[in-house]
């Protein structure tokens, strides 16, 4: 049971993968139609790359915690 309950956790890796490249792809539209702002939009994307990957890495910490402590 605890297994299972690790393996949903580390499932958020689907979620957070699933948004950065949402954002990407979005990110190199918007770069696409108007270069100018390329610096602005690539700090936006990389903040939002990192929250989203931070909720990945709290998914996994989480497993292992549950796996460990369990």
């Amino acid at each position: 049971m605890i297994a299972i309950g690790a393996a949903i956790a580390v499932l958020t890796g689907i979620g957070a993968g699933l948004g950065i490249s949402f954002a990407t792809a979005k990110a190199v539209d918007a770069i696409a139609r108007q270069p100018e702002a390329a610096s602005k939009i690539q700090s936006s994307l990389l903040i939002g790359c990192a929250l989203a990957e931070a909720t990945a890495v709290y998914g996994l910490v989480i497993g292992i915690l549950l796996i460990i402590l369990g």
